[in-house]
């Protein structure tokens, strides 16, 4: 029987296993991680992440063929297959500060690997790496076999947060980089052979490990040029009175191009664009490409331009100070359908505003005061290393109120930023708000998510980002 272990219970490693066991329920599959209270979230009915169908496919698995255990040498030492999917932070310090990626994580792991295995195994990269990583885990587990022998796979994941377990039934690609020798032909076809229990074998891409390494950051880099591309659009839309909308339709429409991927926002946010795209930076640099380096720079440039647009609008609008100004903040989390806040739009805004001295009151469904608070008092990149380095008690932002309703966040404020397109947020009481809030009340939608129309005859002075701006904005400076 074979047997997979997967070191790392995040976003990538829970999901994934969980849906291998359901669909391979002849494998065992054991996820393992050194943290203790993820680890017992995981065997609990609160999972420690919140994404739709996830529940239903743990709870039909564990205790059959998917497990979860801090046992971490245990397991590792007796499984076939050993998927690695730990954090490569953004280094915050030393060469490459801010661009290149952390592999303390990776290389620690490895050296666990070569340190307890007793028998062969395939070690698959998961998690997202720079391009030649594979090379130096297969450097350090060689010097360190003892004569056992180890296959490095590159396997990345393509998972979109809030419709994870939808893309892992039903991915459009699987790929699977590996050596081009006969042992790593013979790993590719194993690895693949688990995947063929559910994924068509056309959509199984077999390549070798520095085109699956690459493709990674190439996929995230393309996706994230595109909401640049729009946002860069929505922009001029607002400065000439054009719709983004409805230029994003029509450019959509054009088989070339496609219509995913080209929704305006505040921002786009989440744990893998902007490191990615940082990491493609450093390495074009280090390959003396400064020019490519510079082209890819320009994507988080736009990202977060788009960001202080929106907090400029904000602050303009309301007569150039939010200074004691209630502001409400409908979504925290980086998109809806999760509860996750790596390097959600949110945060930069909601500093913006409290650097304006705004007072600010929070509502997400699914995002928790702790996180929060935490998240504001967070220097950039510290989210994505172990809890224990971040800050432990973060200081409470007094100017700042997470409550867990959307008519006690919007009572009395001046304003509403929607930061996250929830659902929920298109279908509230907008005349009740209105009516509980101060004059003039404004919305600023970061999401496009309500109707401007609707807003705008019930009193509001409505910003959408890349809209047609109304009267009282077009006569307000569009920077503070």
């Amino acid at each position: 029987m074979v047997k997979i272990c997967c070191i790392g219970a995040g976003y990538v490693g829970g999901p994934t296993m969980a849906v291998i066991a359901l669909k391979c329920p002849s494998i065992i599959v054991t996820v393992v991680d050194i943290s203790l209270p993820r680890i017992t979230a995981w065997n609990s009915d609160h999972l420690p992440i919140y994404e739709p169908g996830l529940d239903e496919v743990v709870k039909q698995c564990r205790g059959n063929n998917l497990f979860f255990s801090t046992d971490v040498e245990k397991h590792v030492s007796e499984a076939d297959i050993v998927f690695v999917s730990v954090n490569t932070p953004t280094k915050t310090q030393g060469l490459g500060a801010g661009k290149a990626a952390d592999l303390t994580y990776w290389e620690s792991a490895a050296r666990m690997i070569a340190d307890v295995s007793k028998s062969d195994k395939i070690v698959v990269e998961k998690s997202t790496v720079p391009v030649k990583t594979a090379e130096a885990i297969e450097k350090i587990l060689t010097h360190n076999s003892k004569g056992i022998n180890f296959q490095i796979l590159s396997n990345p994941e393509f998972l979109a947060e809030g419709t994870a377990i939808v893309d892992l039934f039903n991915p459009d690609r699987v790929l699977i980089g590996g050596r081009e020798t006969p042992e790593g032909d013979k790993a590719i076809k194993a690895l693949k052979d688990v995947y063929a229990h559910w994924v068509p074998e056309e959509r199984i891409i077999c390549t070798n490990l520095w085109s699956a390494e690459l493709s990674k950051l190439a996929a995230n880099a393309f996706l994230a040029q595109r909401i640049s591309s729009v946002n860069a659009m929505s922009a001029l839309c607002e400065a000439t009175g054009a719709d983004v909308a409805q230029v994003s339709h029509a450019v959509g429409k054009d088989t070339r191009i496609g219509p995913k991927f080209l929704n305006a926002s505040v921002g786009f946010g989440g744990s893998c664009f902007q490191k990615d795209i940082l990491n493609l930076v450093y390495i074009c640099q280090c390959n003396g490409l400064p020019e490519v380096a510079h082209y890819w720079k320009q994507v988080i440039k736009i990202n977060d331009y788009q960001k202080s647009r929106f907090v400029n609008r904000v602050v303009s609008s309301m007569f150039n100070t939010v200074s004691g100004k209630k502001i409400a903040i409908l979504g925290f989390a980086f998109k809806k359908d999760t509860g996750d806040t790596r390097e959600t739009p949110a945060i930069d805004v909601c500093k913006g505003l409290l650097g304006d001295k705004a007072l600010i009151s929070i509502y997400d469904p699914q995002v928790s005061e702790d996180q929060i608070q935490k998240d504001l008092s967070m220097k950039k990149f510290d989210w994505d290393h172990p809890t224990h380095l971040q800050p432990m008690s973060p200081t409470s932002i007094k100017s700042l109120s997470v409550v867990w309703d959307a008519y006690e966040a919007t009572k009395d404020a001046h304003a509403i930023c929607i930061l996250t397109e929830w659902d929920e947020f298109k279908s509230l009481d907008y005349q009740r708000i209105y009516n509980n809030m101060q004059k003039p009340a404004f919305v600023f939608d970061g999401r496009n998510a309500v109707d401007v129309e609707k807003l705008r005859s019930i009193g509001f002075i409505v910003y959408s980002i890349g809209k047609p701006l109304d009267q009282w904005l077009k006569d307000m400076p569009a920077v503070a």
